[in-house]
């Protein structure tokens, strides 16, 4: 009699993928819907007068942006829980409850708990959003040739999750306000987690214990690093409080952005300081450097669909499409159908093309440069609409450009950031990776405030100029970058 095959070969259940892929895709797909949901609908919530928090619209833009940065920089501190703490299983579950916890807080009737519904919402997707994505990898053994297969699978999940929430939101929120329409997203991440506490045997313990758990020995260092860290936290938000003149939104706004800037420097210095990184690594750490802030201020532009676009959306645009009225939200579905048209046609042209293709510094600033034309798009859509509301069309043409531009810069990035990493320093370079849209969104935060009395047409068409001249000057980069992360040339 031969012997059992793994459980990860039997288990053909889903595409031929093992159970525990169903689980995940399911849970992902309703945190996502959970996430763009609500994000959806934010900026209108805070800055609306009569049925929200009525916020000025800089200040308003600015929450949100810092609400997205929150999120990526509170993903260092998920990792780290799951590596050292709880395993991925249980810090995703933790983050879901917190997750759901901070809907039902903006679902109240009560302007009292917005705020901390938002910051609710901001730490369980941190803890969440870097482990689910983790543990599709645990599912499969060293060698299996599904796990190459098994994230396209996993990353449909993420777009149909955040095709369809602008519309369900957009909806409730038109027909039934700002709480129905939250507590929507509440479901949403509700459903999430019961799909996986139901396919927690699907996962056969993968994430259940953490790879490298605190020992006694370690845990006084930690407390010492604890205490550093909130010391750190308290004066930066005393600084942004004082120079502020009081407490309120725009302090915990600027001390956060204070933070998101900091946060890659200290990285970064650390990772060039090291004894642990050998000197071809840190040449490799150098020549990152200008990919991560190519991905900063990528970032900072592909981010704005949740604040000056939606603005944009809101007062300046004909929300008539094709004879069908739309509502603002609708906008920010286009982005992830894109990415379901799009997504296998890169995937085809980069495997066609093998070597053959650009180089890492050359994709990047492809994609940059896509970044500041979809700006200047808008910046022509507002010079041609004038006192008038712009076409649709205009906002839509502007999503596709950045679906072209992310699919150019962000599946390249992960990728570039797990090859360049030092052996030594793995998971935090990938914690250095969700720095970039932190800090990029930090910049809109401070950005949106600076330019208040600025032109729609002046304020789109200056960020286009900025991004399109370092895509430029990125592009020249590009050989050196190339023969600095060869890995053939640098090991």
């Amino acid at each position: 009699m031969s012997a059992p095959q793994p459980k990860t070969v039997q288990e053909k259940t889903f595409f031929g993928h093992p159970r525990g892929l169903m689980t995940l895709f399911t849970t992902e797909l309703w945190e996502r819907f959970s996430y763009y949901g609500m994000r959806a609908i934010l900026l209108l919530y805070l800055t609306d007068q009569a049925h929200g928090l009525g916020l000025g619209e800089s200040l308003g833009q600015a929450v949100v942006s810092i609400y997205g940065a929150s999120v990526y920089l509170l993903s260092v501190l998920g990792g780290w829980f799951a590596d050292r703490v709880f395993g991925a299983r249980r810090t995703v579950l933790y983050g879901g409850v917190v997750i759901v916890s901070g809907h039902l807080a903006l679902a109240l009737p009560t302007n009292a708990t917005a705020y901390l519904g938002i910051a609710l919402v901001a730490l369980g997707t941190g803890l969440l959003k870097p482990n689910v994505s983790t543990m599709v990898g645990t599912l499969y053994d060293e060698g299996d040739t599904r796990r190459d297969s098994a994230f396209p699978i996993f990353y449909m999940g993420i777009n149909i999750g955040s095709f369809t929430a602008p519309f369900v939101v957009g909806f409730l929120r038109r027909e039934f306000g700002f709480h129905v329409a939250f507590a929507a997203a509440a479901v949403g991440m509700t459903l999430a987690l019961i799909a996986y506490l139901l396919g927690r045997r699907t996962l056969h313990g993968r994430g259940d214990t953490p790879p490298n758990p605190l020992t006694a020995e370690d845990r006084p260092t930690m407390v010492k690093i604890s205490v550093a860290v909130l010391a750190l936290l308290a004066v930066v938000f005393a600084v942004s409080a004082w120079l502020s003149g009081g407490i309120g939104p725009k302090p915990v706004v600027d001390a956060i952005s204070y933070l998101c800037f900091l946060a890659p420097i200290a990285y970064f210095t650390m990772l060039l300081r090291s004894p642990l990184v050998t000197p071809p690594e840190k040449q490799r750490v150098r020549a990152y450097i200008p990919l991560f802030v190519a991905a900063m201020l990528f970032f900072m532009l592909f981010e704005q669909a949740a604040t000056t676009l939606t603005t944009f959306a809101a007062d300046r645009t004909d929300l008539n499409l094709f004879g069908a009225e739309i509502s603002p939200e609708f906008f920010q579905s286009v982005n992830p159908f894109s990415i379901i048209v799009l997504a296998p046609v890169f995937a085809l042209v980069w495997i066609r093309l093998g070597d053959r293709g650009p180089g890492i510094g050359q994709k990047f600033a492809t994609g940059l440069l896509l970044a500041g034309i979809s700006f200047a798009v808008m910046a022509l859509a507002s010079q041609v609409a004038g006192d008038n509301l712009a076409s649709p069309l205009w906002l839509v043409a502007v999503y596709v450009i950045q679906t072209l531009g992310e699919l150019f810069l962000s599946p390249v990035g992960l990728a570039a950031t797990t090859v360049l990493a030092p052996r030594a320093f793995l998971s935090q370079m990938m914690a250095l990776w969700f720095l970039a849209p932190a800090a990029g969104q930090a910049i809109t935060a401070q950005l949106v405030q600076a330019t208040e009395d600025a032109s729609d047409t002046a304020y789109f068409g200056g960020l286009a100029v900025v991004t399109i001249v370092f895509a430029l000057i990125l592009y020249t980069l590009s050989p050196w970058i190339r023969r600095h992360t060869d890995l053939r040339q640098t090991s």
